[in-house]
């Protein structure tokens, strides 16, 4: 007998995997898809960080348990790191590291959000962030940002949600899922709301910080009067090609870096030790690798935006930042195909994955019913051809 718990039943599956799940068996019965699904680089990690971390295997000294927050030499590397290139006041003791950024958010979320808290998040939004918020009792308010504003909702639309029960605010940017990037000017706008609510805790999701194509990464917590309400979260996944090594780290407030070790403790403990000297090396080196791939990105996203822009109907906009697009494909909904009719953007998706054999994440999870999210973390090869099966498909549907 089947007798879960409410909390892991009202907990939705993550969109991305189900969706990386559904293309994996697709190819497994021989079908040639083409995946852009996943948020994952398709770069090799960079050679020097695997020799960081061959190294670590054969001097014998990591194998035992490490400190729950992480090795000292890591956190006082990422600290100077904050400090030196996000304007942070951050040292050793106000870093965690993490089993991931997804953990770091999950930390953050169970150690200051109480049932009935409300969480204002950013929408578009990183599909866990509203899941993470329910588990921890959280109740997600979603403030909704505008195509014509590459879909960055305004301060203004944000103070519009504050209410007497705002515990948190969760943001990306560069975003996931719409590669969108807030400007020095919008930063500041945002700085001068939330210092007037030092009640409310603002958690910005850096992760994305590297890939950025026009413009500079600003960090929110750089600016006048925000030093001590925001909680950074970034990671070594998208800049270092790292995704399977599950490095993340936060650097926050004396008092929240201690109540997340505290529950990291009960879960977890302190990540994997090898990939813990693997980032060290990462974080320590020159980021030139970094550079070469987000030049690639850049390159990959001019290619694809111009060929998106012959597909009829669909609206879409130049991302600055990350390696997704999300354009609006509500032009092809009420259209079917051989009687199925597509409602939404999940059923294009599912339309798509069977017809067009692309594998891509319907903008539902993320906020934007109209929406699909494409990833062009993919060969050129492939994301020349995935698109040409979108558009081919598209045409099919009467």
């Amino acid at each position: 007998m089947e007798n879960l718990s409410e909390r892991i039943n009202s907990l939705s599956v993550s969109a991305t995997i189900s969706m990386a799940k559904k293309a994996r068996e697709y190819k497994d019965k021989g079908v040639d898809v083409i995946n852009l699904s996943l948020g994952e680089p398709d770069f090799k990690t960079p050679e020097h960080i695997c020799t960081a971390a061959k190294e670590a295997i054969d001097s014998q000294n990591y194998f035992g348990y490490p400190p729950v927050a992480g090795y000292p030499e890591l956190r006082t590397a990422i600290a100077d790191k904050l400090q030196k290139e996000n304007g942070l006041p951050w040292k050793s003791d106000n870093v965690v590291v993490s089993t991931g950024a997804k953990q770091s958010i999950a930390n953050v979320m169970l150690s200051l959000v109480n049932p009935g808290d409300e969480v204002i998040i950013f929408n578009p939004y990183w599909v866990t962030y509203s899941e993470i918020a329910k588990l921890a009792g959280g109740v997600p308010i979603f403030v909704k940002g505008k195509l014509e504003n590459d879909y960055k909702p305004t301060s203004e639309q944000v103070e519009e949600m504050i209410s007497s029960k705002t515990k948190l605010a969760i943001f990306s940017s560069p975003c996931n899922p719409t590669g969108s990037v807030y400007t020095h000017e919008e930063y500041g706008q945002l700085a001068d709301l939330f210092s007037n609510y030092p009640e409310i805790m603002v958690v910005a999701d850096e992760i994305y910080e590297h890939i950025i194509f026009e413009g500079e990464h600003k960090s929110i917590g750089s600016y006048k009067g925000m030093e001590e309400n925001t909680i950074t979260v970034n990671g070594f996944s998208k800049a270092f090609a790292m995704t399977g090594w599950r490095i993340g780290y936060i650097g926050a407030p004396l008092w929240v870096s201690r109540a997340c070790e505290k529950m990291q403790g009960q879960f977890t403990s302190g990540p994997n030790t090898i990939a813990q000297r693997a980032a060290l090396h990462a974080i320590s080196s020159d980021l030139g690798p970094t550079k070469e791939m987000a030049k690639e990105y850049e390159h990959r996203r001019n290619i694809i935006y111009d060929r998106i822009a012959e597909i009829p109907g669909v609206k879409n906009y130049k991302p600055k930042g990350a390696f997704y697009f999300f354009p609006d494909f509500s032009y092809y909904f009420g259209r079917s195909f051989q009687g199925k009719v597509i409602n939404n953007a999940s059923d294009l998706c599912m339309y798509l994955l069977e017809h067009g054999h692309v594998s891509a994440v319907t903008g539902e999870a993320f906020g934007e019913p109209n929406n699909i999210r494409l990833s062009y973390a993919a060969s050129e090869e492939e994301l020349i051809e995935a698109i040409n099966r979108i558009k081919n498909s598209l045409q099919n549907l009467t």
